[in-house]
């Protein structure tokens, strides 16, 4: 059995990993290594890309500000290079930069938090009246349809004559 460097096994993932995504049977030919061994590399690379990816969510609120303060002069280009290098996403560097710039500003008054919790609780009393007046519409709607209905099929044609009115004239 052969065995290859770390350092070959990163080029060939390199190949087969995003940007250049080239297909295992390709690189098979291109370099003689087995199909399986391959496949192999592959997967435990997306193990440790799983690995990382969960890890991240454990960073500390120091380590999430040294990566928004080492991110804040790049551009997009560089920032999505950085974020490869160090198993994260640009996504996350932005929440955590907006939650940087948010850290320092006023918390809101008790008052603030009174209000916005009498504003929440009107638009649920509201919304719940609106459902009670759809469902009472709704109800209505279907009242008159079927009142409709029921003329149409109890009521007697123009022609007809009715024993209530047609021998009292």
């Amino acid at each position: 059995m052969t065995t290859y460097s770390d350092e070959f096994k990163d080029s060939i993932l390199a190949k087969m990993l995003p940007p250049n995504n080239i297909g295992v049977p390709q690189l098979v030919k291109e370099t003689g290594i087995p199909r399986d061994t391959l496949y192999g590399w592959r997967r435990q690379a997306a193990g440790r890309a799983a690995t990382l990816a969960t890890s991240v969510g454990v960073l500390s609120s120091a380590e999430k500000f040294a990566v928004v303060v080492a991110t804040a002069t790049l551009n997009e280009l560089e920032v999505g290079e950085y974020c490869r290098r160090q198993g994260l996403f640009p996504e996350q560097v932005a929440a955590w930069r907006l939650s940087c710039q948010r850290a320092n500003e006023a918390l809101p008054t008790v008052a603030e938090r009174a209000e916005r919790r009498a504003e929440r609780a009107q638009i649920a009393s509201l919304t719940r009246e609106l459902q009670r007046k759809d469902r009472a519409l709704a109800e209505a709607a279907a009242l008159l349809v079927l009142q409709k209905k029921v003329r149409a099929i109890w009521e007697e044609p123009a022609d007809a004559h009715s024993p209530r009115h047609g021998a009292c004239r």
